[in-house]
């Protein structure tokens, strides 16, 4: 086994990571006269409680128009953080996955940080133990720890860096520079893409995104043979495969950057397809395609949405402003510590400008 591969997810981690994602719940449907009540009452209580709504590109799109309507935004984990570090409001409520409203509790302890349901979480960070990588991250003590933001607050308070899908390279790059070795966890083809691009060799731990491992190279090439003239946009969470056949990859603001400046009408895209609300709102002319996750004779040919990000909806974002709970608690110390990780990711960013500062 070569280094690069030295931690592999045990296979009851992998089973229990495949439960909690087809246990998750499905939001109850509703009519137009409720969709429109909730959110009435939503824009409301935001009021009354000088709220915000942070939400990622993945979440349903009308919780992505409610939050630019009520002035607080919609983006990527980098940007999700740095809006709820700079923002003026009393409360954040987060509509994404735990780690998310994690960091945004650990760069803003002073604000009382909700999201509508607590259990809302991430392969990637459950399928990096705290304990397990600490035990790991010992093995190496000369090395680097760097962890990709899909993980637990534990996780980020083990780490040196803290990275997202927009701005791993350019970090990784700057520590490759500096002589470093590096640990990388946990999503294996992010950090595979990596190293291909940058040259360094990491430790990596096995992990993956029950999402992006789904999306089929050779489903792929069938679409792409059905639509010869589309550009195949990719998130590099994919299978290498996957990513070998892209025109464009990157992370979330990268691929709506390339639908919205290729002249290019036609793009098929490798992420989760709710990003499609985004891209359609900033390209509106452009036909676009969900890459294939299923296989052959498979009931679903594109499955490509995270269960966890759809436990996010209009009724339980309403029951958590009127209970102003679940809200994100953060043992201190493990806050402080993680705290260290992110601020060297956001001002690393910043001095690149790969992030805006008010």
């Amino acid at each position: 086994m070569s280094e690069s591969h030295a931690k592999q997810i045990p296979v009851q981690l992998e089973s229990r990571i495949q439960k909690l994602a087809s246990d998750a719940p499905t939001q109850p449907w509703l009519n137009k006269q409720q969709k429109q009540a909730l959110k009435d009452e939503i824009k409301q209580l935001l009021k009354q409680h000088n709220a915000q709504l942070v939400a990622h590109y993945y979440v349903d799109d009308e919780l992505q128009a409610l939050a630019e309507e009520t002035g607080g935004v919609v983006a990527d984990s980098l940007e999700m953080a740095n809006f709820g570090a700079q923002s003026a409001a009393d409360v954040l409520v987060v509509c994404g996955v735990r780690f998310m409203g994690e960091t945004a509790k650990m760069l803003s302890p002073e604000k009382t940080v909700l999201m509508p349901d607590l259990e809302a979480t991430c392969s990637l960070d459950v399928g990096c133990p705290a304990k397990e990588f600490a035990e790991f991250c010992a093995q190496h003590p000369e090395h680097t720890v760097v962890v990709y933001a899909n993980t637990s607050a534990e996780v980020k308070a083990i780490a040196d860096w803290v990275v997202t899908s927009g701005n791993a390279l350019q970090i990784v790059r700057h520590l490759k520079e500096k002589g470093e070795k590096i640990i990388w966890a946990p999503d294996r083809h992010l950090g595979n893409w990596i190293e291909k691009e940058t040259g360094i060799e990491m430790i990596r731990w096995q992990g993956h995104c029950i999402v992006h491992d789904e999306f089929k190279s050779f489903e792929l090439d069938e679409l792409c043979t059905k639509h010869p003239q589309a550009k195949v946009l990719v998130h590099p969470e994919s299978p290498a495969s996957v990513v070998d056949q892209a025109d464009v990859v990157g992370s979330t603001k990268v691929l709506l950057n390339a639908v919205q400046t290729m002249p290019d009408k036609e793009f098929i895209v490798a992420t989760d397809y709710n990003i499609f609300y985004k891209m359609q709102q900033l390209a509106p002319e452009k036909q676009l395609y969900v890459a294939p996750t299923g296989g052959h004779g498979a009931t679903c040919k594109s499955c490509a949405h995270c269960p966890w990000m759809a436990m996010n909806g209009l009724e339980n974002l309403r029951d958590c402003l009127r209970n102003m709970a679940p809200e994100i608690v953060l043992d201190e110390e493990v806050r402080k510590k993680a705290l260290n990780s992110v601020q060297r990711m956001l001002e690393f960013s910043r001095q690149a400008g790969l992030v805006q500062t008010k």
